[in-house]
């Protein structure tokens, strides 16, 4: 794929599709619709590199999601489809719109009126958790899912690609210690090679790092995948179920956080 990959969401409300672990979801992208805006680069973002550029459409107004979702959820109750969970993704990380944190509460509203039983979910890369409404409007939703692919800095910066300099593995780890006991903890297991580098997350010292960082964080549940789809970088490969399995057996054991396979 290389650079020819790009954004996979050409609207703000996307869905519903059907998740095997989160049932039915319907997704919010407050990216452009036509191009990427992210703080990572990640080597494996189903969205394509950053290279591929922002569009032209730029980022929906509050307004725009509001009244969208609004529409989208009066259909949709209208015809008693079902609804499991609200989930901000997209192209790109959804916590650098300037207006996230007014556009979780307008969603929060629009959930209770209409899917009341519903869970909002925010995936996010973690790289906005230093602004003070960005941590409060996390602290409000459902399930607060936070990227943390690697332990170690090298490996980090290698697999995710920070935009900041100043973002750096302590830092982070230090800024996720404020959700302890409601954030659930995301990490993508992987390995393969980029620009003649080789990645793999999963030795047992990048597990014995995470395994640390976990229990400094203490989150509600620490989430571990692999790929799913193609990637931008080709030459990345999937740690098998049984692997990640055993990975997630290890780090409960240690832990005592709860591990889920996504």
């Amino acid at each position: 794929m290389g650079k020819d990959q790009t954004v996979l969401f050409h609207s703000t409300i996307f869905g519903p599709i059907h998740s095997r672990r989160l049932g039915v979801s319907l997704g919010i992208n407050l990216m452009p619709d036509d191009g990427k805006v992210c703080s990572f680069d990640c080597l494996y973002c189903e969205a394509g590199f950053n290279a591929q550029g922002a569009g032209t459409t730029g980022l929906p107004l509050r307004d725009q999601v509001r009244s969208r979702l609004e529409a989208k959820l009066k259909e949709m109750h209208a015809n008693g489809d079902p609804l499991d969970v609200i989930t901000f993704s997209g192209n790109g990380e959804p916590t650098l719109h300037p207006d996230f944190p007014h556009i979780i509460e307008d969603t929060l509203a629009i959930r209770d009126k209409f899917y009341p039983e519903a869970k909002v979910s925010v995936l996010t890369n973690s790289t906005m958790i230093f602004k003070p409404e960005v941590a409060e409007a996390l602290k409000k939703v459902d399930n607060n899912i936070l990227k943390l692919d690697s332990a170690l800095e090298e490996t980090m910066r290698l697999i995710d690609r920070p935009n900041s300099p100043g973002f750096s593995v302590d830092k982070v780890v230090e800024g996720l210690r404020q959700f302890e006991g409601t954030g659930i903890i995301q990490t993508m297991m992987l390995r393969g090679n980029h620009d003649g580098v080789d990645i793999d997350n999963t030795t047992d010292e990048e597990i014995s790092a995470l395994i640390e960082a976990y229990k400094k964080i203490q989150p509600r549940e620490i989430m571990i995948y692999s790929l799913d789809r193609s990637t931008p970088e080709e030459k990345l490969v999937k740690v098998g179920k049984d692997e990640l399995l055993a990975i997630g057996r290890k780090i409960e054991s240690v832990t005592g956080i709860p591990v889920v396979n996504a």
